[in-house]
């Protein structure tokens, strides 16, 4: 007779699955894609993300992650793609999961710095936020002002491509955007010693991405409230939000404070909210000459 599971092991099973489903809807919402999307990249329907995301996922997770606790392994050992890392690897990682967040971030600095990723930031800022914040008018502004490149990421993907985002998105999928998004925001960097970069929102979603902005450029993150992201965005000439403004705003709250831990990973943060466009502007531009002489 097989032995009846115990109620704790039912409820910490359950409360697995729904924290799993909620970082599969955390990774959804930082990169901005729908269900829809998703299920399309992913080739499973919408269905069963939309019951993975509900804390109804494949109970074989389940038991995969038994054996690796049966093993003294963590579930992401088992399951992780590529060959084995290495032991060093695997205490770096160990040691540094046990750092509050100020000390990480200064060490990956540090880590950047010796190996050779910094690429000299002297001359570069880049802005991040989400689409409505102010990036692109901020962005022309101080570049006008300290006489340097203003340079898009959108429009770089663009050129490389040889296509709207729109079609990249509808022909080849956003983790193609992703690749020319890297390589765009690489070959500025290599190309623009000195330069203003507007960012995509959700650049900040790709580990990669974010790193090399980070190691690069001197960054900003231009945030405003979401009441003043949504109306910025319809006055642009979006009006979709606004056909279901409450559902709308939901949305834009949730990816917010999904990418709001990476945001704040900028070295300085800017709030447009209920300011005038020269008033931010100069305090912009004196974060950038105090942090980077080359500007001054």
């Amino acid at each position: 007779m097989a032995e009846a599971k115990p109620t704790g092991a039912d409820d910490r099973a359950e409360a697995y699955l729904r924290l799993l489903g909620e970082r599969v809807r955390g990774h959804r919402a930082r990169r901005g894609m729908t269900r829809k999307m998703l299920a399309q990249a992913s080739d499973i329907s919408e269905r069963y993300l939309a019951q993975l995301e509900h804390g109804a996922g494949n109970m074989s997770i389940l038991l995969l992650r038994q054996v690796a606790r049966a093993l003294g392994a963590k579930l992401s050992e088992l399951a992780r793609e590529g060959s084995e890392q290495s032991v060093e690897l695997a205490l770096l990682i160990e040691f540094f999961e046990r750092l509050p967040a100020e000390k990480q971030r200064t060490l990956l600095r540090s880590v950047m710095d010796q190996v050779g990723e910094a690429r000299g930031r002297a001359g570069r800022v880049a802005l991040i936020g989400l689409r409505g914040a102010g990036k692109t008018t901020l962005g022309e502004r101080l570049a006008g002002r300290l006489d340097v490149p203003f340079i898009r990421i959108v429009g770089e993907v663009e050129r490389l491509a040889g296509m709207t985002v729109n079609e990249i998105y509808s022909l080849s999928g956003q983790p193609a955007y992703r690749r020319l998004e890297h390589r765009a925001l690489a070959q500025v960097v290599e190309t623009n010693p000195r330069a203003v970069i507007e960012t995509g929102g959700s650049l900040v979603a790709e580990t990669a991405t974010l790193g090399l902005l980070l190691a690069s450029c001197f960054t900003v993150w231009v945030r405003t409230s979401p009441e003043e992201h949504m109306a910025r965005v319809v006055a642009q000439g979006d009006h979709r939000p606004m056909a279901d403004h409450e559902d709308a705003m939901a949305d834009l709250r949730r990816i917010l404070a999904e990418r709001e831990p990476f945001y704040r990973r900028a070295d300085a943060v800017i709030d447009t909210s209920g300011r005038t466009v020269e008033d931010c502007v100069a305090e912009l531009q004196s974060l950038c000459r105090q942090a980077l002489p080359a500007l001054a």
